[in-house]
């Protein structure tokens, strides 16, 4: 069992560093899948089916998808891509060394562990997850579902075409008669 848990770590750190070294983001974007997929070994390893199953159809499925469908739709090519400027650079430097500074203080605090009084086997099943969902986590649960909702309605809103004019947009022009060659008989 500590070999599996050691080979998906191993692909998730691998695949999440290829991630962020990659140069092509489709390249980037399939390394981000195959660590998706390790995290969801994770999850069956920790007995948690549910979870494994909804990471694999949302994470992988899904939003990966969406982010296929966005770099393709952006095109990025170095052509396009302007360069950054020497204080952006750093910036993202100092950004990224406080963000390491932070972690660290984390981790030199510590992590207390503390075991679990009874190991219940149906912990991360879909019967378990579902009462606790439906029990002590409905207002939660129903207040997010309309929150995806307003969130759906406000993106179909913003992405339908307007077919009233606005005041401020300009006049169409008249059409143009159409040009005929007039031929000498």
């Amino acid at each position: 069992m500590h070999y599996l848990f050691y080979f998906f770590a191993t692909i998730s750190v691998l695949s999440a560093l290829l991630v962020v070294a990659a140069r092509n983001p489709v390249n980037s974007v399939i390394s981000l899948i195959v660590c998706f997929l390790s995290i969801a070994g994770h999850y069956i390893l920790l007995n948690a089916q549910f979870l494994a199953v909804v990471h694999i159809i949302v994470y992988t499925g899904a939003i990966m998808v969406l982010f296929l469908f966005v770099i393709m739709l952006l095109n990025l090519n170095k052509r396009t891509e302007p360069s950054k400027t020497l204080l952006t650079r750093i910036a993202a430097v100092a950004a990224g060394a406080l963000f390491l500074f932070t972690l660290l203080g984390a981790l030199r605090q510590g992590v207390q562990i503390s075991a679990a009084k009874e190991f219940d086997g149906g912990t991360g099943l879909v019967k378990s997850v579902g009462q606790s969902l439906f029990g002590d986590f409905l207002l939660p649960f129903e207040m997010s579902s309309v929150l995806f909702l307003s969130a759906i309605i406000g993106a179909v809103m913003l992405g339908r075409k307007d077919r009233t004019p606005r005041e401020d947009a300009p006049a169409h022009p008249e059409p143009a008669e159409p040009r005929t060659k007039k031929i000498p008989a």
